[in-house]
C-alpha cells in the first residue's frame, strides 16, 4: 500500500503549522547590517585603493608587476630573470 499527501502551503503557513518561530525580522536586521557594513568599506576595494595600498607596500613592487606581466606576455626580459 502506498499513500501519497500533497500539502500546498507557503514556507510561513508550514512555519507557523509546526510552531517555528519568524525569523523574518531577524533576516531582515542581519541583511541591513550587511549591507550597512558593504557600503561603509566599499571604498577600501576599489582600484584605486588596493592599488595604493600594494604599492606603499614595496616601493619597487610597480617594476616587479611590470616585469611580471612583461614575462607573462613575452614582451622582452630573459627567461632566466637577470636584466641586460
Amino acid at each position: 500500500m502506498k499513500v501519497n499527501i500533497e500539502i500546498d502551503c507557503s514556507p510561513l503557513e508550514a512555519r507557523q503549522f509546526f510552531g517555528l518561530p519568524d525569523v523574518q525580522p531577524m533576516q531582515t536586521a542581519v541583511m541591513e547590517k550587511l549591507q550597512q557594513q558593504m557600503m561603509t568599506n566599499i571604498q577600501s576595494v576599489s582600484p584605486e585603493a588596493l592599488m595604493q595600498s600594494w604599492f606603499t607596500f614595496d616601493p619597487k613592487l610597480a617594476e616587479r608587476f611590470q616585469d611580471m606581466f612583461a614575462a607573462m606576455a613575452g614582451l622582452g626580459g630573459r627567461p632566466d630573470g637577470k636584466k641586460k
